[in-house]
C-alpha cells in the first residue's frame, strides 16, 4: 500500500506542509488520496492522530475520516493520541498527549464499512488482542523496533497458524548470510556496510541473559569496516554464554 501520513508533527513536517498539520485540511488530503489512486492500483492509505492542537473533539476527528472517506480511501490507521503542532517535541509527542483509544473504536462503530486500524503505546501480543475485539487492525512501531523477536510469535497468537517459532539461533543465522550478501553488493554511490543491518539488531535479544553483552558488542564492533555477518554470530555468541 501506499500510506499518506498525516500524523508527523515534526517542524520540518509542518513547514513543508506536510504531516499532521493536513488534518486541518482535510478536504486537501481528500484530494491528494484521489490523484494518487487514479495515478497507481495500489490501495493509497491514511494514517492520523485523534486530533491536532485545539482541534481534538471527537466530531473533528469523525468529519476529517468522513471527508477523507468520500475519496474512496478504505483503510485509516489512527494514532490514539492527538498532536501538539507547538510546544512539543516529535519525541514527546510520542508520549505526552494522552491515549484514548475509546475514540478509535468509536470511530469504527460510525463507519463500520471502513478498515479502521489503531495505533500507539501497544507494546504486547496480548494488548493486540484485546484491541482486535474492536478494530480491524493494529500498528505496532516502537515495540517491535525495540523487541523484534516478538514478530516470531505473530503468526501462532493473531494469526493462529499451527507452526513452530523461529528461534532467536535461526534468525541469526539467516541474518548474518544477508548481511554477507548485502555488502557484498557495491551500490552506485557509496559502500553496504554491515552497520547499516546491524543497527537495527540491537533489540533482538532484550529480555534474555547475556542482552546488554550482545548490544555493547554490536555497538562497539558492527561499525568496523571488516564486520559481517559473523560480526552478528560473535554478538549472539554473549547471549548463549551467560545461558551455560
Amino acid at each position: 500500500e501506499i500510506n499518506i501520513n498525516v500524523g508527523c508533527p515534526s517542524d520540518r513536517v509542518q513547514n513543508g506542509r506536510f504531516g499532521a498539520c493536513l488534518m486541518a485540511e482535510p478536504q486537501l488530503v481528500a484530494e491528494c488520496v484521489s490523484e494518487m489512486q487514479a495515478a497507481t492500483k495500489v490501495p493509497v492509505t491514511v494514517k492520523s492522530r485523534i486530533g491536532i492542537d485545539d482541534l481534538d473533539s471527537y466530531e473533528f476527528l469523525h468529519t476529517f475520516i468522513e471527508e477523507v472517506a468520500k475519496a474512496d480511501c478504505q483503510h485509516f490507521i489512527i494514532h490514539a493520541r492527538k498532536a501538539w503542532l507547538t510546544g512539543l517535541s516529535p519525541k514527546q509527542n510520542r508520549d505526552v498527549p494522552p491515549l484514548d483509544y475509546s475514540r478509535v473504536y468509536q470511530i469504527k462503530q460510525d463507519f463500520p464499512e471502513l478498515a479502521i486500524s489503531i495505533n500507539g503505546g501497544i507494546k504486547t501480543l496480548a494488548e493486540t488482542k484485546l484491541h482486535l475485539q474492536h478494530i480491524d487492525g493494529v500498528m505496532i512501531g516502537r515495540e517491535i523496533y525495540n523487541n523484534p523477536y516478538m514478530l516470531a510469535n505473530v503468526d501462532q497468537d493473531i494469526y493462529g497458524v499451527n507452526k513452530v517459532a523461529m528461534s532467536r539461533e535461526q534468525v541469526i543465522n539467516i541474518m548474518a548470510e544477508y548481511i554477507d550478501t548485502y555488502i557484498s553488493t557495491t551500490p552506485e554511490h557509496g559502500n553496504n556496510r554491515a552497520w547499516h543491518v546491524l543497527r537495527h539488531m540491537l533489540g533482538l535479544c532484550n529480555g534474555l541473559a547475556g542482552a546488554r553483552q550482545y548490544r555493547r558488542y554490536l555497538s562497539e564492533c558492527a561499525g568496523d569496516a571488516g564486520a559481517n555477518g559473523n560480526t552478528l554470530k560473535e554478538a549472539f555468541a554473549k547471549v548463549i554464554s551467560s545461558q551455560a
